[in-house]
């Protein structure tokens, strides 16, 4: 089966979704493994969950230490891709790194990694913020 490179990605409208569960807090023993897809649908209504996991590097790697920021529902669906960014307020949190199936059926996790910083996971999520997963502006 061919996969779809990021890089082939013309142009997505971006996902976007209100937090409706904080969470925090680090988890370990899950082993979160990013999927093989570099693309996923985000469909309306459905509640994904947003974790940090700073030492994935892709598929095929294994990650035993991960920060759960939050669960947000999907608004306006669409597609979900390896390198966008995921703005929460507004302003860049990081950027999609994978995505881990580990939960399914339940939830899927989107990955989150690259300019996340510690003072950005510090901030915090407030109930009803706005999430919006897309390119780069």
């Amino acid at each position: 089966m061919k996969r779809v490179s990021p890089a082939r990605m013309v142009r997505h409208r971006p996902v976007t979704g209100i937090v409706v569960a904080i969470v925090g807090g680090q988890g370990e023993g899950l082993d979160l493994t990013p999927m093989t897809e570099v693309v996923r649908v985000l469909q309306p209504e459905y509640v994904y969950e947003l974790v940090y996991a700073g030492g994935l590097s892709g598929p095929g790697t294994t990650e035993p230490r991960y920060t759960s920021l939050g669960f947000f529902e999907v608004k306006q669906g669409a597609v979900a891709v390896v390198g966008d960014d995921v703005r929460v307020r507004g302003s860049v949190l990081g950027e999609v790194t994978g995505f881990d199936g580990s939960h399914l059926p339940d939830h899927l996790h989107v990955i989150v990694g690259g300019k996340v910083s510690g003072e950005a996971l510090a901030w915090g999520f407030s109930l009803g913020d706005r999430v919006v997963i897309g390119p780069t502006s």
